[in-house]
């Protein structure tokens, strides 16, 4: 925050997490059958042109790599489809579209309705183009909205985008690892770590597709055709000047929203949790926190230590009624 008191949001590189997870965790739920795979894969097509089959792995990645490069369309078949988007064959190689690159599955679908459009795509095939290739860890990303968006269009759009910029956008998609929102012809994505300042177990908790969505820009690799976006930095970090607003010794209200072993998690604001340890819940031992404190419950709790650096509040029940005991690190 400037000393006007203006906060700016942080220049951080984007979480590269996503493009990881687009091939990991998530399991296939149905494909065809062998022998139809062995049909399906043997064609290779660029458009309605065919190329000539590469002798070899090696071969077909680089193969790949030079269609990606020159921005070519392929041709592919869906073998299969998992909870994220549909997998797709070539050549004995195989790739995944997510279902936020699918032009054919509409953003207001229900999650058994989205599930139901994934498994009738099995057995079609769809003009899409790569948008992410790595060899050494098998990934192959493709595209569908790629290859029916006008390119220059999407160039253009993509080329007035700049990191720090505040855009208007609207939600495509949502994931596990976050929501894809169109910037007016460029997909960008909010990383689910983007979206609040709070935990977000989920982006479904905070944003449903089709939503009207104000964003910051994080990153734009015109190259890969990739924009990072956040939600949270268009507002104040809670834990920057935490230790103007509250101090040791201070009691405050709060909502538990995390029970574990070691004690309790309660939200004293929006993005700002402190930690109950089990030690500080009650005068008596052997307690599980499960036995004193439930998830949803309000309680008054007294802050007895606060170090915004490292992001940790540490609160005590037992002691509510002995604020001389404040100052004794919950840690």
């Amino acid at each position: 925050m400037e000393p006007s008191g203006k906060w700016i949001p942080g220049d951080v590189a984007p979480d590269e997490a996503y493009w990881q997870a687009l091939l990991s965790g998530e399991e296939e739920v149905r494909s065809v059958s062998v022998a139809d795979q062995a049909d399906l894969w043997g064609g290779r097509e660029v458009g309605t042109q065919a190329i000539p089959r590469a002798t070899n792995a090696e071969d077909y990645w680089e193969d790949a790599r030079r269609i990606m490069e020159h921005g070519d369309e392929l041709e592919l078949p869906v073998i299969g489809y998992n909870r994220g988007g549909v997998v797709v064959g070539w050549n004995g190689l195989r790739g995944f579209v997510p279902a936020s690159r699918l032009v054919s599955l509409p953003s207001s679908l229900s999650e058994d309705e989205r599930q139901r459009a994934l498994q009738h795509l099995v057995g079609t095939r769809l003009k899409l183009k790569i948008i992410e290739l790595d060899s050494a860890q098998s990934r192959l990303v493709l595209s569908e909205r790629a290859g029916s968006l006008d390119e220059s269009h999407r160039q253009d759009a993509l080329d007035r985008i700049l990191p720090g910029d505040v855009c208007q956008g609207q939600v495509t998609s949502l994931c596990s690892f976050g929501a894809f929102v169109d910037l007016e012809g460029v997909e960008g994505l909010v990383h689910v770590s983007e979206l609040s300042w709070e935990r977000v177990e989920h982006p479904g908790d905070v944003l449903e597709p089709g939503q009207p969505v104000e964003v910051y820009v994080i990153n734009v690799d015109r190259e890969r055709g990739r924009v990072g976006l956040s939600l949270k930095r268009l507002k104040p970090d809670p834990w920057q000047f935490v230790g103007e607003r509250y101090q040791v010794g201070q009691i405050v209200d709060g909502t538990v929203t995390h029970v574990v072993d070691f004690g309790a998690f309660v939200r004293v604001e929006e993005g700002l949790e402190g930690l109950i340890h089990v030690s500080e819940l009650s005068e008596a031992d052997d307690v599980h926190p499960r036995d004193v404190v439930r998830v949803g419950d309000a309680v008054k709790a007294l802050i007895i230590s606060i170090d915004g650096e490292r992001r940790r509040m540490g609160l005590s029940l037992r002691q509510v009624d002995d604020p001389y005991l404040a100052g004794q690190d919950g840690f």
